[in-house]
């Protein structure tokens, strides 16, 4: 009887995920001795390093799970740390067999790929990129996001990923694996995450060119655990420079998403950055105008930036074989802005506003439209 309570405490507290790594603790290899006294159960657990943040979360999730078994009244948790062998073992299986460093996302990868891009700043952008992550994750979609605009990062600001110094959280490793935090249901890395810490007196600027740069996003798409993805999303950096020349080169087989406002000015360098995008072999899948025209409380529309900018991209991007979308124009909204100064996207703080509405409709779009398969390795083994 003691020995079958043990088994099902043990299968309760094999069951409990990992909160970074995203997976149970008994396919981590992380539940140790359990063993039952009477009503009560000791239940031993190895962390995956010493001070992992987690830990906290994953001992009280481990005890109320013992605890949930018939029989148990009382729960003993011991916490241990991973030995630098079984670190090893553990990463070499979240890599699933792939190489230190090789890249997850290649051309047969079945990650879809969507690299976010405009022609020039302050086109909202990111804001966009941000929401669109997180109205997708609602949707059921396993996604992750990439702040790749190296050298004016606002991801984690965006979503909230802040600390109580006011800075972006540091992310926790595993050996050389880096492990993305998550808000809102999306991972995210950002290199304002390796930049200033607490004391130090850098005011976490990045005056880098290009190798360095180059080697940061190979870093991001090779080192950081991602898991699983059905979407990976790239905030990339305005304009056609160094970043966007890497990330053509490392995802040759990307989608691409081109914003812009409705300025014509704004408008005519969006085209160029999904022309050198499409030079490079991406794929050019739609385009998102922001800050259209916004309805006013008397019924009248406001248009501060113009019209038309959006639909003027769609139209000089697509070819005779190939339609570009403009898959949503999204109004000037106050609630846009304060939830990216606050830290709470829009879209789900606000369902309501049309500016929600529009990146709703964007990331339906976005959801509905199929990967595409050429060049992948489909992975199909045909039947004797």
């Amino acid at each position: 009887m003691t020995v079958d309570l043990a088994e099902r405490v043990r299968a309760a507290v094999a069951a409990v995920t990992d909160p970074e790594l995203r997976r149970p603790l008994g396919e981590l290899d992380m539940v140790r001795d359990i063993d039952v006294h009477g009503t009560t159960a000791d239940v031993g657990i190895a962390l995956t390093i010493v001070g992992c943040p987690a830990a906290d979360r994953i001992e009280r999730d481990v005890r109320d799970a013992a605890a949930s078994v018939a029989g148990i009244d009382a729960v003993e948790v011991h916490v241990g740390v991973m030995s630098p062998h079984e670190r090893k073992a553990l990463t070499e299986k979240l890599r699933g067999g792939r190489a230190r460093r090789e890249m997850p996302f290649g051309p047969d990868s079945l990650t879809r790929v969507i690299a976010v891009t405009s022609g020039k700043g302050g086109v909202g952008k990111s804001t966009l990129t941000a929401n669109l992550a997180v109205s997708l994750a609602a949707r059921g979609l396993r996604v992750g996001l990439i702040d790749a605009d190296v050298h004016g990062f606002s991801i984690p600001g965006l979503l909230g990923l802040i600390d109580e110094d006011g800075l972006p959280p540091a992310p926790t490793r595993i050996d050389e694996l880096i492990l993305p935090p998550v808000a809102y249901g999306v991972k995210v890395i950002s290199i304002g995450m390796f930049l200033r810490r607490p004391g130090e007196d850098a005011a976490g600027a990045v005056a880098w060119r290009g190798p360095m740069l180059h080697r940061t996003v190979q870093q991001f798409l090779t080192d950081v655990f991602f898991g699983d993805l059905d979407v990976l999303l790239l905030d990339m950096p305005p304009g056609t420079g160094d970043v966007a020349i890497s990330v053509g080169q490392l995802l040759p087989h990307a989608d691409v998403l081109v914003v812009t406002t409705p300025q014509a000015a704004a408008a005519d360098v969006a085209v160029r950055s999904g022309t050198v995008a499409r030079q490079t072999g991406q794929r050019v899948i739609g385009v998102i105008e922001n800050m259209s025209a916004m309805t006013l409380p008397d019924g009248t529309s406001l248009d501060l930036f113009g019209s038309g900018g959006g639909e003027a991209v769609a139209r000089a991007l697509s070819t005779e074989d190939t339609d570009v979308p403009l898959l949503a124009s999204v109004p000037l909204s106050p609630a846009l802005r304060g939830g990216g100064d606050d830290g709470r996207p829009v879209v789900l703080t606000s369902p309501a506003d049309p500016a929600s509405r529009a990146i709703d409709a964007a990331a339906a779009a976005l959801s509905r439209t199929p990967r595409g398969l050429a060049g992948r390795a489909l992975r199909v083994t045909p039947s004797a």
